[in-house]
């Protein structure tokens, strides 16, 4: 027999949904910030190696989150259509008439510099312009990524770039990670080091905002959960985001 969406939630939970791809998206975002979370925080008080290490690590869950998303997007004008012409997920489009795909290109993109700037961010023996262009550098720019990406995604909730509403789980995301934007680009400047003492313009803040910016992110993400299976219901039936062979019937 065919299950309905509604049955096949009710007995796998909004929680806990690996057939779906936003799903993959939010647990892949909730790992990645986790990892930026954890040693901001220990770089308040510490400089031990494994915290560059663990930045490094968030920064590849995060590209590999925002991948997943940009294919999501790049699928979602096809997921309207008859099952049957429905096309395979393709990571590569271009549909800039679509908000959620723009906004899903430019955070990569965002995701793509952090990769850069946390694997450099490990080597020591950089000078202080070495540091500067190889790890401050990509860390704004990606930076200002994620602001900009985050800045359409919460225009799009509502259509209009400021709204309220409370009570609507896809604007406390949105909503969500524009603050977390925010905090990262507060850290991303403070975190600039000046070439006359060879220290940041604030560690403290640089930090912090790191921390913050990563406790929103983290946020945002768990809310992704439930709203990945609400979202699902709104389409028809999809094989596992089209990752995956459709069940056939019984």
């Amino acid at each position: 027999m065919v299950v309905s969406e509604e049955e096949r939630s009710a007995a796998t939970g909004i929680w806990w949904r690996p057939d779906r791809l936003a799903w993959w998206t939010g647990v892949l975002f909730a790992i990645g910030s986790l990892l930026f979370l954890i040693p901001a925080v220990a770089a308040l008080s510490s400089s031990a190696d494994w915290i560059g290490v663990t930045f490094f690590a968030g920064s590849i869950f995060f590209t590999t989150a925002a991948l997943l998303q940009l294919a999501a997007s790049s699928e979602v004008p096809h997921r309207r259509r008859p099952h049957e012409e429905r096309r395979l997920l393709r990571p590569r489009a271009w549909l800039p008439h679509t908000v959620d795909w723009v906004a899903a290109s430019i955070q990569f993109g965002g995701t793509l510099l952090f990769n850069i700037n946390t694997f450099n961010a490990m080597d020591r023996a950089l000078s202080t312009q070495q540091v500067n262009v190889r790890v401050w550098a990509p860390d704004m720019i990606g930076s200002g990524c994620f602001l900009a990406a985050s800045l359409l995604a919460f225009a799009n909730v509502e259509h209009a770039w400021l709204s309220f509403r409370p009570r609507d789980l896809d604007w406390w995301i949105a909503f969500v990670n524009l603050l977390g934007s925010l905090a990262f680009g507060a850290a991303a400047v403070a975190s600039y080091v000046r070439p006359s003492t060879g220290s940041a313009l604030d560690d403290a803040i640089a930090n912090g905002g790191t921390a913050a910016g990563a406790a929103m992110f983290l946020i945002g993400a768990v809310l992704l959960l439930p709203q990945a299976d609400r979202a699902q219901r709104r389409l028809p039936a999809a094989p596992i985001d089209a990752l995956m062979p459709s069940p056939t019937p019984t």
